[in-house]
């Protein structure tokens, strides 16, 4: 995604730009695996903060639009606890204080609404303080938020950990244990992840998309955006080294040994495959501690085609482990939960609605836990990745969730780390341990002149639209160091 958008921005702007991609279609981990002649997918589900996409494509002279056909998710996200307890997170947060007054009470939706404000403050302070800025630190922090600014920072607690405030804010264990899940979208754990992260609440608020044809249409999307104005696409070609000539870049050169020349490099792939020295030593070099990044959380998904029965599966589904210190601390520990948190992608349903154009052969899902990011090392073999998968069904059908399955694929932290090597199956870049580390993640440039760094794991993180910013930053930075 990261070089999807500088592709998009350097051709726009009359430059020539040729990207090599050693997958066999664009968009990275934004990817679709086939199970049973259908196509299910297995990475991103959903399109939030669709004015990034649409101010990157208006550099193309086109939009999301005029591209794509979207839907909008009224549910954003269906939630089940083990005690029977249900609850739908819906678009407005009027709609779902509603939803958590009826399933919580008076207090509890009070405290939700307070939760409401105070996250809507913090994304406001950190949007172009922190996310739309290509370099930024504390102490710029402080003066490009204003006093409003640092004043719903200092609200949020920025130094404490997400799940320490979330305890604060609510009353109910089972309110805080759905909004400490936010830290897990950037792969952390909520026990350590800093507070800032639950401005995801308001980032969701502002909207979320499905896109018909699945998510593989917006890389396509963006791909066709970036031909139409020069940029040329090579898929299926690794690239095995960044190559210089003693001062700068001059190129780099292919896995099949033939090299292409050039002074302007950009990596959009993963930090640690870098680190690796996947690239070569030049790029390693040129990232100094970055490279040795600590990872952030794997997962373990199962793609699925089944007749699902009995549970109202909305799009986003949650059904939480009972215990969630427990469940990290195993994380932490190297090792599958023996209760996980489950996530379940009902990929043809819309919400409270029966599944759009029904198969009568079955529907698609995705069912995601998070796993330790050991790909690379002593990552859980089949046999726990099969007892995983028993207890994740054990789980389902204890919600009401019966699956009748037609055919499935799994991918597990090695398998991750095959797609995307380097990272030991870590899918979200450096891990978040504390408020530090957001501002710990690599820029666009690097110490290597002519070297760029684009994607999830660089600056300002991962998630799809963090990763097309990241791509517009490397873009502007190589348009003023050629000035």
């Amino acid at each position: 995604m990261g070089g999807l958008a500088a592709a998009i921005r350097l051709a726009a702007a009359g430059r020539r730009v040729v990207v090599f991609d050693r997958a066999a279609a664009p968009g990275g981990k934004l990817r679709a695996v086939a199970v049973a002649g259908r196509a299910i997918d297995a990475g991103p589900t959903v399109v939030t903060m669709r004015h990034v996409f649409d101010d990157l494509l208006r550099a193309a002279g086109t939009s999301l639009a005029a591209e794509l056909r979207l839907a909008p998710l009224d549910v954003i996200a269906r939630h089940h606890w083990q005690d029977g307890t249900r609850l739908d997170l819906r678009q407005t947060a009027e709609a779902s204080e509603a939803a958590i007054l009826a399933a919580f009470g008076p207090r509890a939706a009070r405290e939700f609404g307070v939760f409401c404000r105070r996250s809507r403050a913090l994304y406001d302070a950190l949007d172009a303080a922190f996310m739309r800025n290509p370099a930024p630190g504390l102490l710029g922090l402080g003066r490009r938020t204003g006093l409003a600014g640092l004043l719903a920072l200092g609200r949020a607690s920025p130094f404490a950990s997400l799940w320490s405030v979330l305890g604060r804010r609510f009353t109910d264990p089972r309110l805080r244990q759905l909004f400490a899940r936010y830290a897990t979208y950037s792969g952390a754990s909520p026990f350590a992840a800093p507070a800032t992260l639950m401005l995801i609440a308001h980032a969701e608020q502002r909207g979320v998309w499905t896109i018909e044809g699945g998510m593989k249409m917006l890389a396509s999307a963006l791909m066709r955006a970036a031909g139409r104005h020069g940029a040329r696409f090579h898929l299926g070609a690794p690239v095995a080294e960044v190559l210089t000539d003693g001062a700068r870049v001059s190129g780099v050169r292919l896995a099949d040994g033939s090299e292409i020349a050039g002074r302007t490099v950009i990596a959009a792939g993963e930090i640690g495959a870098i680190g690796a020295g996947r690239l070569g030593a030049a790029a390693r070099a040129a990232l100094g501690r970055a490279a040795a990044a600590p990872r952030s959380l794997s997962a373990v998904t199962w793609q699925v085609v089944a007749h699902a029965r009995g549970f109202p599966l909305s799009h986003h589904n949650v059904f939480f482990s009972r215990d969630y210190p427990a469940e990290f601390a195993a994380l932490a520990a190297g090792t599958l939960p023996p209760d996980p948190t489950i996530y379940v992608c009902a990929q043809d349903r819309t919400p409270d609605r029966a599944p759009r154009n029904p198969d009568p052969a079955a529907e698609r899902l995705l069912v995601l836990v998070n796993a330790p990011p050991l790909g690379d090392r002593a990552a859980p073999d089949d046999a726990a990745t099969d007892a995983c998968w028993a207890r994740v069904r054990a789980r389902l059908a204890a919600a009401g969730l019966t699956l009748d399955i037609v055919g499935s694929s799994v991918t597990g932290p090695p398998g991750f780390e095959r797609l995307f090597p380097g990272a030991g199956g870590a899918l979200y870049g450096r891990d978040l341990a504390g408020w530090r580390d957001p501002f710990a993640r690599p820029r666009a440039r690097t110490a290597l002149p002519g070297f760029y760094l684009a994607g999830g794991s660089a600056h300002p993180g991962p998630g799809l639209p963090m990763a097309a910013l990241s791509g517009s930053f490397a873009a502007a930075a190589i348009m003023a160091d050629a000035e």
